[in-house]
């Protein structure tokens, strides 16, 4: 055999070589720092352009609503709202059945008190009236003429008492019949306006059907609720000044004529009354009504729309315009400062301290501001503002 096989190596021939481990680490780490590198290379430069961005919006200043704060008497007072209700009203219907006969009214009109408004028909009640006369007639002449024969001792006291008691009852059932055709004419209770009719003539009407809504106008009244902490603070015969929705700022005025004698353990409120002079007829029952009760002397105070201030559980803020100087020029910047407030009416609230007068006061667009932004002030639009806003109701 010959001293080598065919299997064996060739002494002149290359094994070849592997990568080393180390090799293949570093190169993983090349190639993550790379990514890495691009990553954060990329974020830095987003932050960048962001932090640019951000730089521009700095100073780009924010448009705003302003007013000027200024003193003006401020009474202290009360607000309510309630429903006009009449002095006198009533929904008219009928005590019995029966068929219209005759209707005396026209819907909308003023009716004086005891004006017949409607009939039913009477049927036969005149006969069965005249029928009970003639009984209750006969039964007096009997009684008379036993009175008589009893002073001539001809009959008992027993026979005349018994003709009194028939007489006695005889005359109820004249009156009961009367009672009766009574109910049959409808009058007007009190004087006052009545409202569209609900009937008409020949209709069956049930007892308790409603014919027309009779209320007394002039003067009229005002229901509202005053809670329980305010109660000290009225009294009958103080005055209130009342606006309804419909007739813009017309303030109507009246006085407090009653308070409930309760007040209620759900609302811990008052129910309270008051009357106003209706002398046209203008206010009517069931109008929503806005309730004022001055409750002192008018004070002076810093006064602001409602709409400037900014309500926080760690303290009422507003915003102050104020001219600042910078590298020559004059800019508008935003202050915040904190207010103590007073009363409110309206749309307005008194400042108690904190701004003084001729201010000048963000009053629409707070949330877009923080302390020292800079502002543009645009007061073409003007936010509500009044001490006594009418709200129209549709």
């Amino acid at each position: 055999m010959s001293g080598s096989s065919s299997f064996d190596a060739k002494p002149n021939q290359k094994t070849p070589k592997r990568p080393r481990p180390v090799r293949r680490a570093v190169i993983v780490l090349l190639v993550l720092g790379v990514l890495l590198g691009a990553v954060f290379g990329w974020g830095a430069v987003k932050a960048m352009f962001i932090g640019k961005f951000l730089a521009t919006l700095k100073y780009a200043p924010q448009t705003i609503s302003t007013v000027t704060a200024e003193k003006s008497p401020f009474a202290p007072t009360i607000e309510a709202t309630g429903n006009m209700v009449a002095e006198q009203g009533a929904n008219l219907s009928s005590q019995v059945a029966g068929i219209v006969d005759t209707i005396m009214f026209k819907s909308g009109s003023d009716v004086k008190k005891g004006q017949v408004l409607l009939t039913l028909r009477p049927n036969n009640d005149s006969a069965v009236l005249a029928q009970l006369q003639a009984v209750a007639a006969l039964a007096k002449i009997t009684y008379q003429r036993d009175v008589a024969q009893l002073q001539a001792k001809a009959i008992s006291a027993q026979t005349v008492d018994s003709d009194r008691a028939t007489m006695a009852s005889d005359l109820a059932q004249v009156q009961s019949q009367q009672a009766l055709m009574a109910e049959k004419v409808i009058k007007a209770p009190f004087a006052g306006r009545i409202g569209v009719r609900a009937v008409d003539v020949g209709q069956y009407l049930a007892a308790g059907t409603a014919i027309a809504s009779l209320q007394q106008l002039n003067p009229i009244d005002v229901n509202f609720y005053v809670p329980q902490t305010d109660l000290a603070k009225i009294r009958p015969g103080q005055a209130i000044a009342v606006t309804v929705g419909g007739f813009g700022n017309t303030v109507f005025t009246g006085k407090i004529t009653s308070l409930d004698s309760v007040i209620s353990t759900q609302s811990l409120m008052i129910l309270v009354r008051g009357t106003l002079d209706n002398p046209h007829d203008e206010l009517r029952p069931g109008s929503f009504a806005r309730v004022s009760i001055s409750t002192g002397a008018p004070q002076e105070f810093i006064t602001l729309p409602k709409t400037a201030i900014t309500y926080n559980a760690y303290g009422d803020t507003v915003y102050e315009v104020i001219n600042q100087k910078k590298n020559g020029k004059t800019q508008q910047v935003a202050e915040q400062k904190f207010v103590t407030l007073g009363p409110s009416r309206g749309d307005q609230v008194a400042v108690v301290k904190g701004v003084a007068a001729g201010d000048v006061v963000v009053s629409a667009g707070q949330l877009k501001l923080h302390p020292g932004a800079f502002v543009k002030i645009n007061n073409k639009i003007v936010l509500p503002n009044s001490p006594a806003p009418v709200v129209p109701l549709h």
